[in-house]
Order: C-alpha cells, then sequence, then structure tokens
C-alpha cells in the first residue's frame, strides 16, 4: 500500500506543475523551474511522491559523452497520482478559502 502524503504549500507547487502537462515527462531542473523550489526542497518532495505511488522516476538511456550531458532522471504522474494530485490541490483550495471566510475583521472599540 502506498505511504499518505501530506499536501503541503510546497507539495502542491510541485504537483501543478506536474498537473500542467500530466502526460509529460519532467526532469529536475524543469520542475525546479516550473515549481520555484531549490533542489533541497524539490528532490524530497518527489521522493514522497514516489513512496506514496503518485510519482514514477526512471533514468534517461542516453550516451552522457554522445549528448554532451548527464543522463537525466525523468519523473511523470501515475494515473493514481494524477487523480490524486486533482484531489488534494482541491482540498487545499478548499481549506485556504475556509480560512478566508471565517477571518473576522477586528474593530477598535475606541473608534467603533
Amino acid at each position: 500500500m502506498a505511504n499518505p502524503i501530506r499536501v503541503t504549500a510546497a507539495v502542491s507547487k510541485v504537483l501543478a506543475a506536474f498537473l500542467e502537462d500530466p502526460d509529460a515527462d519532467r526532469y529536475g531542473l524543469d520542475l525546479m523551474r516550473a515549481s520555484g523550489h531549490p533542489s533541497g526542497t524539490l528532490y524530497p518532495i518527489l521522493l514522497r511522491l514516489q513512496n506514496a505511488g503518485w510519482v514514477e522516476a526512471y533514468w534517461e538511456e542516453i550516451d552522457p559523452v554522445a549528448a554532451g550531458r548527464p543522463a537525466r532522471r525523468y519523473y511523470r504522474l501515475t494515473s493514481d497520482g494524477r487523480v490524486a494530485a486533482h484531489t488534494a490541490i482541491a482540498a487545499l483550495q478548499a481549506q485556504l478559502n475556509r480560512g478566508l471566510g471565517q477571518a473576522k475583521p477586528t474593530t477598535n472599540p475606541r473608534t467603533a
């Protein structure tokens, strides 16, 4: 069974980056740019998403010398991950909206 994941604002940014094109394979630098997270934030999130079964990863099969760069590790939402990402982002948005709706303006009793 997949591990449950807590969807924070940081995780939701990564999920939103995946959902921009759910069928695309994304690599680390691409996801860093899309989410705005540095590698030290992004890669632990990707690992948690993999452990939860929401994301799968694989290494690109290239000749690094011929390509002139190292092989990339690509990440892709799983079908379960796609559904979970949509659900989690919607739940986070609803939670934020409820929080904003419950905020009451404060009045100064001296000026009221």
